[in-house]
């Protein structure tokens, strides 16, 4: 396990970091479809009713590299949503830059998918249709190919089920198809698990580790839970409380594929990175306590 403190690297260190973490764990080079982004400086303040803004991210650098799982994690507040939303292109930055693929992000990220925690889905379109969405807003409607995603997602059989006829699961598996279907570049995921049963969560994870390591994607994975930015991520980015910092790099030294996550919970790198996020997560909150 590499570990590094992301605050006070030099450009040098930097680069020799990023290079450190590309994504060999999949087991060949870096995967086509998909592009890297770099966050340079970035700052982002929230206006208030009173004299000063609200200041939520404070000179936040990182590159990531063309089909990395990364994780954002950090206590309440400190921003990780902010900083998905900003390379969504949905928040403006005050200052820095976020490049995707080398382009300046000016507007909002049409390569980018997001993926929500809340239930998106539309309630009186069917699988189907939920996952044809995209394709409608293209124009391009390709009815085999929704019925592949809703088949890769495990919902063979329940094309024509409305949301209210689905389990907690079986939602979280349209929206995925969903996002799957606009063939996004860079995949955001806002605690997409969060709202799940222990169980459902689990095999959730599992469907996602599955899924995208058929065709690896860079991901940036918004979480409050340690375990699961282990279990999935080839990185974990620790956010500083409010104005978020990045405070720590990790890398994450589990080979690719995974396969049986509740295995890879058994395993000593595992325990030893989880206890080590752990232990830093709860001094950061004993020391805003």
């Amino acid at each position: 396990m590499i570990r590094s403190s992301t605050s006070t690297l030099e450009p040098a260190a930097r680069e020799s970091r990023s290079a450190a973490s590309r994504p060999t764990a999949v087991g060949g080079p870096v995967p086509t479809g998909t592009v890297g982004v770099d966050a340079h400086d970035v700052n982002v303040a929230f206006p208030t009713k009173g004299d000063h803004d609200l200041r939520v991210l404070a000179d936040v650098s990182v590159t990531i590299e063309p089909g990395q799982f990364v994780s954002l994690l950090g206590p309440s507040g400190c921003g990780k949503s902010t900083f998905l939303n900003a390379v969504a292109g949905l928040v403006s930055i005050d200052s820095g830059s976020i490049r995707i693929g080398g382009q300046e992000l000016t507007s909002i990220n049409g390569r980018a998918g997001y993926m929500f925690q809340e239930d998106t889905l539309l309630p009186w379109a069917t699988a189907m249709n939920n996952v044809s969405l995209p394709m409608q807003v293209r124009r391009k409607v390709d009815k085999s190919e929704a019925r592949r995603l809703l088949e890769l997602v495990g919902l063979k059989g329940f094309e024509d089920r409305r949301p209210s006829e689905l389990s907690g699961g079986m939602r979280k598996r349209v929206q995925f198809a969903r996002l799957l279907a606009q063939t996004p570049e860079i995949i955001l995921m806002d605690e997409p698990f969060g709202a799940l049963d222990a169980l459902t969560k689990i095999v959730m994870q599992q469907e996602l580790m599955r899924v995208w390591e058929m065709d690896p994607k860079t991901v940036l994975f918004v979480t409050h839970d340690p375990g699961e930015a282990v279990l999935l991520s080839d990185r974990i980015l620790m956010f500083s409380a409010r104005p978020g910092r990045i405070v720590e790099d990790y890398k994450v030294d589990i080979e690719r594929p995974r396969g049986d996550l509740a295995q890879v919970m058994k395993r000593r790198e595992y325990r030893e990175l989880y206890d080590e996020i752990l232990h830093k997560l709860m001094a950061g909150e004993d020391a805003h306590a």
